[in-house]
């Protein structure tokens, strides 16, 4: 389902594009696809912001042309995959690790496809996925306290060795789960912003614009210009 999912987002690049490219499972079949198209001349010019150092190396492999944000400015799409998707396909994100750089990279991008199967959709966000907060690693304990203030139940992640997770940028992330989702999402991600600490949260709200889902039955469209 995800390679599904991976093909059809592809299909949607068009020649001279600026893209972002996420980061996770499906969005390297949506890059390989893409690698396939520009090989075979099907689409040329075309350039991406990598959001993680893994999608990096994945689009050297591929040859597909990259630049940094700083020399694009603004992207024409970002292509990204999701651990939750809501009704209004609000996200979360973050479960690779890479939530700081791909919101970066949405925020950038005139619109947001997101590509997942779908197991990923849920009424509520919060209802299967933890909700990941990238923290600082200076006091980083100190917001356990708080964050369960919020209806929280966060966890440093880990490695099976049981040394702390590092991001791409070199902080850590506290795994958030809340008992029956996340009533004011909202809510929830002003409140994030406004804790000194914090860096980001895996809360994508308001950014994605269309979702290709990937099932049993094939792929559908949601949002945009879905029927």
């Amino acid at each position: 389902m995800k390679r599904l999912a991976g093909r059809n987002a592809a299909g949607t690049v068009a020649s001279g594009m600026r893209l972002g490219l996420g980061t996770g499972s499906t969005v390297a079949h949506f890059l390989e696809h893409l690698g396939e198209r520009l090989a075979c001349g099907e689409v040329s010019d075309v350039v991406g912001v990598p959001t993680s150092v893994r999608t990096e190396e994945a689009a050297r492999r591929l040859r597909i042309p990259l630049a940094t944000l700083e020399e694009l400015g603004s992207l024409d799409l970002a292509v990204d995959g999701a651990d939750e998707v809501d009704p209004a396909l609000d996200l979360v994100k973050g479960l690779g690790g890479a939530l700081l750089r791909e919101k970066m990279v949405a925020q950038a991008a005139a619109r947001m496809l997101v590509i997942v199967d779908d197991s990923k959709l849920v009424g509520r966000l919060g209802e299967r996925a933890p909700v990941p907060v990238e923290v600082v690693a200076f006091g980083h304990a100190s917001h356990i306290a708080w964050l369960r203030d919020l209806g929280a139940e966060p966890r440093l992640r880990a490695g099976g060795d049981g040394v702390p997770y590092r991001t791409d940028n070199g902080n850590l992330i506290l795994d958030c789960r809340f008992d029956g989702g996340i009533g004011d999402p909202a809510e929830l991600e002003s409140r994030l912003a406004h804790r000194a600490g914090v860096v980001e949260s895996g809360l994508f709200l308001d950014l994605a614009g269309e979702a290709v889902v990937a099932g049993t039955e094939g792929v559908r469209r949601l949002g945009g210009n879905a029927a």
